[in-house]
Formats: C-alpha cells, sequence, structure tokens
C-alpha cells in the first residue's frame, strides 16, 4: 500500500494529475503577457509571458512557443520548434524558456523605431486526451520605442495589466 502512494511522486511531472498550471481566471487555459512596455530605440527589452492549461500533458508534449507581431492574426516572427525568425529580426530574437517552465520570454535587441507595435504569443502543446491544442494571448503587449539618451530612459518599465502569474521584469536602468 505504501509503494502505490508514493507511485505518482515517481512518475514524471508531465504524466501527474495535478501537473496541469491550473488557470486562476475564467478561461480554461491562456497565456498572459504585460499590456505595456516601454524601452529606448537601441536597447533590448524582454517581453514576459506565461500560460496556464486545464489538460494533463502528454509523455511527450511537444511545447511549441509561437511569436507574432502588428495584431492577433499578424505574421509570425519566430517558432521554437522550426526555428524560424522572421527576416525583419534577424540576429535579434531570443527565447528564454525552459521546458518544464509555464512562463518565460521573448527578448528582442537592438530595437528599432519599426519594431513599435503589438506581439503575441501562442503556445501548442499535445495532451494526453485531447489531441494538439493551442492558446494565444489575446490582447498581446504593446512595446513603444522611444527616443533620447538611453541612459536616461527607463528600460522596460510599464507592466500594465500584468496577470499575477507572470514574474513582472526588475529591469529599470543599467
Amino acid at each position: 500500500m505504501g509503494l502505490l502512494l508514493l507511485l505518482p511522486l515517481l512518475l514524471p511531472a508531465a504524466l501527474q494529475a495535478d501537473s496541469s498550471a491550473k488557470c486562476n481566471s475564467k478561461h480554461w487555459h491562456e497565456v498572459n503577457q504585460p499590456e505595456y512596455l516601454s524601452a529606448s530605440e537601441g536597447d533590448s527589452i524582454h517581453i514576459p509571458f506565461s500560460f496556464c492549461y486545464p489538460w494533463e500533458l502528454d509523455e511527450n508534449p511537444n511545447v511549441n512557443i509561437i511569436w507574432r507581431w502588428k495584431h492577433f492574426h499578424g505574421e509570425f516572427i519566430y517558432n521554437m520548434n522550426t526555428h524560424f525568425i522572421h527576416k525583419d529580426f534577424e540576429n535579434r530574437l531570443s527565447l528564454s524558456w525552459t521546458r518544464s517552465s509555464r512562463n518565460g520570454s521573448l527578448q528582442i535587441s537592438k530595437l528599432r523605431r519599426e519594431d513599435e507595435c503589438w506581439y503575441f504569443c501562442r503556445v501548442q502543446l499535445t495532451t494526453q486526451r485531447h489531441g494538439r491544442k493551442a492558446s494565444q494571448s489575446i490582447s498581446g503587449t504593446k512595446l513603444a520605442i522611444t527616443r533620447g539618451d538611453p541612459s536616461k530612459t527607463l528600460r522596460s518599465v510599464r507592466t500594465l495589466g500584468i496577470k499575477d502569474n507572470i514574474e513582472t521584469p526588475s529591469w529599470i536602468i543599467k
């Protein structure tokens, strides 16, 4: 009997019944991002994201993180699984995320004025009973690019509307 009680502790996290990231909101599954971020032209910024889902993941969940820009159905700028990076972002994008985590960030470096727009994170994963599922941030993140002396401009300061389960970035000034 004691062995049966310990068995769930020995299973991989993806197979445990309580391994799903339960959502705190009214939605069954969602991707959360800050509503607004600002950075100086030429600097770098991290756009944080988190996701939650009600399903038990497959043994091989094949999680894929994808980013779009400009609007909800906008062009893809990044696809983790295919290693795709949009030509406008070559050598400027990187994803900070580990396979066991439900949050991370997209870094955009060498910011340009034309990077100012909306960014949307999409997460795809394979579940045990429901197959492939996808969630995308509905509101996205509005990135504002400021001009001026970078030493006097706040880096990634305003995070209006950020959800509780995203760690708020703490980068203010170099």
